[in-house]
């Protein structure tokens, strides 16, 4: 597989541009995170000692760009020595560069905004169950899980296993199975807030005083060779907190039915 070398990373990106938009955007968006909203970070200390390489983070999903764009702020600033707070942006001058994320590859094609995101560093996949708004079923393409491990073989993947922005939406064990052959440390985020403080691509502020919050939680204990995709998944969603028993607003809903079916109206 392709290495990073001392001027371009792991697909071939200049690293020099890479910092650049990385600043650029980071002091853009520095004020969404620590200004008209405050971005509240907590378990950075189980980041803070892990290897350079072969870590998965999996988190849940809000907006487009918001999580992503917030995540570079946390890592940059861990980077730096500073632990669950972006306060001082002085991070931005030395960010962490060999991160990548993956996304969906018709968001990122579309726009200028989108395309520069893309080049911070952006794995792109084709959504095997969904494309322009209409359900597909194709195969994965293999050529995109080698990019993610050869991404993996260089720095640090976040990766989104419910593909979409909808929350409690089903898991996909496309994440598992990559796991169970790259045997990465995994790592979950859980966020909140996101989905209420900016609009759906996260490029807008949509309510301000909201105190969007990313949690990073201890990596999972896997037992790559026994463990099959779908224990691995079931262990994921649980630790981001998007299976059926952490949906409050599922369970209420349920309870306000079974009100209405024992008090049925006169």
């Amino acid at each position: 597989m392709a290495k990073k070398n001392i001027f371009t990373d792991a697909f071939g990106n200049i690293y020099f541009l890479k910092r650049l938009i990385i600043f650029v955007l980071g002091m853009v968006s520095y004020r969404r995170f620590n200004g008209f909203n405050k971005l509240k970070i907590s378990g950075s200390e189980n980041i803070v000692n892990l290897p350079k390489t072969n870590v998965l983070f999996v988190s849940n999903h809000q907006t487009y760009f918001a999580d992503v764009a917030a995540m570079y702020h946390a890592f940059c600033a861990v980077n730096n020595g500073y632990m669950n707070t972006i306060k001082n942006p002085v991070y931005l001058l030395n960010p962490k560069v060999d991160f990548y994320y993956v996304a969906a590859k018709e968001t990122m094609d579309k726009g200028l905004l989108a395309r520069i995101f893309k080049l911070a560093g952006a794995i792109t996949v084709k959504r095997t169950w969904r494309a322009e708004g209409k359900d597909v079923n194709r195969l994965v393409d293999l050529g995109e899980v080698e990019n993610i491990m050869k991404a993996l073989d260089n720095g640090w993947v976040v990766t989104f296993p419910q593909g979409t922005t909808s929350a409690f939406a089903q898991g996909r064990k496309g994440t598992a199975k990559l796991i169970k052959q790259q045997k990465p440390i995994v790592v979950p985020i859980k966020i909140n807030g996101f989905r209420r403080a900016f609009d759906k691509k996260g490029l807008k502020v949509k309510v301000t005083g909201v105190k969007p919050t990313m949690q990073f939680k201890a990596p999972l204990d896997i037992d790559y060779e026994n463990e099959t995709p779908n224990q691995i998944l079931e262990k994921i969603m649980h630790a981001i907190e998007q299976t059926p028993e952490h949906n409050l607003l599922h369970e209420y809903d349920q309870q306000l039915a079974a009100q209405k079916k024992q008090n049925p109206p006169a």
